[in-house]
């Protein structure tokens, strides 16, 4: 039995820090517990019309964040269930025969984890007075990842809101519309541009999946709302048939599939779904219009 719960231990601590390495650490953000939980938040708001907002995305990091620690805990208590009480020793005033061996075992796990030290039940086991290090480590570093994912998490969401932003100016402006007129030097230039920025943003959906439940509360910096008028930029610019702006509608053109792939990994499409289809599921799937 002893063996058994150590082995059951190291695995629910393996598949803890397993997650928490795929999803801070892989190229592609891939954490299948820390997905799971996300989007399983996503669609609770969802069906609830989104009244949470845009609370949605933090609150599922911490919660993703809650997760990882009770992992942790439960793996650790499991493993040093089998040595309690005997394994330990306790201050005087402490009787270990009122509280049920398994009520210690966690209450000694999450409080090394915690890094606390309270001292008042001490491992006296050899092989418990080695792992309990290496817990407080295991806790130190899940602090840590955590913070770090809360602050990487800014950046790609700011270069999200700053590609709507510029789409909503370029829509204010009228750019599509006037694409006929413009100087194919210039229309050429804001095509490669608005493809560079889209190209980034892919990217970053890509290596942080998470920053998809974000929702945005300003529309101007909603892309989900804006993203549409991308895909007319370019089919003006299209209509235009110079070969002067085909390099640049081919490069938009491409960055805009790109995204679209990106996106079908989120929202309900079939796949023959083209373009229009992807972008409106996302409008819908975030509960805002394609436009303004």
């Amino acid at each position: 039995m002893s063996i058994a719960l150590t082995v059951v231990g190291f695995v629910i601590i393996a598949i803890g820090l397993g997650d928490m390495f795929r999803a801070l650490l892989h190229p592609r953000g891939e954490g299948d517990l820390s997905n799971a939980v996300i989007s399983a938040l996503w669609a609770t708001s969802r069906r609830l019309g989104h009244r949470l907002g845009s609370a949605v995305g933090p609150a599922g990091m911490v919660l993703t964040v809650l997760v990882w620690v009770l992992l942790q805990g439960l793996g650790w208590a499991l493993i040093y269930l089998p040595h309690v009480p005997g394994g330990f020793t306790y201050d005087p005033g402490i009787d270990p025969g009122r509280y049920p061996d398994v009520i210690e075992a966690l209450y000694v796990s999450f409080v090394t984890l915690a890094t606390l030290g309270f001292g008042d039940m001490v491992a006296t086991e050899p092989f418990i007075r080695a792992l309990a290090p290496l817990e407080a480590l295991v806790g130190f570093a899940v602090l840590t990842a955590a913070l770090t994912w809360f602050m990487q998490i800014y950046p790609p969401l700011t270069r999200r809101r700053a590609l709507a932003m510029r789409l909503h100016g370029l829509a204010a402006a009228g750019v599509a519309e006037a694409v006929p007129t413009l100087p194919a030097d210039m229309l050429t230039r804001v095509l490669g541009e608005l493809a560079s920025e889209i190209d980034v943003v892919c990217v970053d959906l890509s290596q942080h999946s998470e920053t998809y439940y974000f929702q945005e509360e300003n529309p101007r910096q909603s892309l989900s709302r804006q993203i549409h008028y991308a895909l007319e930029l370019r089919d003006a610019a299209a209509a235009k048939a110079e070969v002067e702006t085909g390099v640049g509608t081919a490069m938009l053109s491409a960055s805009l599939d790109n995204v679209a792939e990106s996106l079908r990994g989120f929202v309900r499409v079939a796949d023959h779904a083209d373009l229009q289809q992807v972008f409106r599921a996302y409008a819908a799937d975030h509960a805002r219009s394609a436009r303004d």
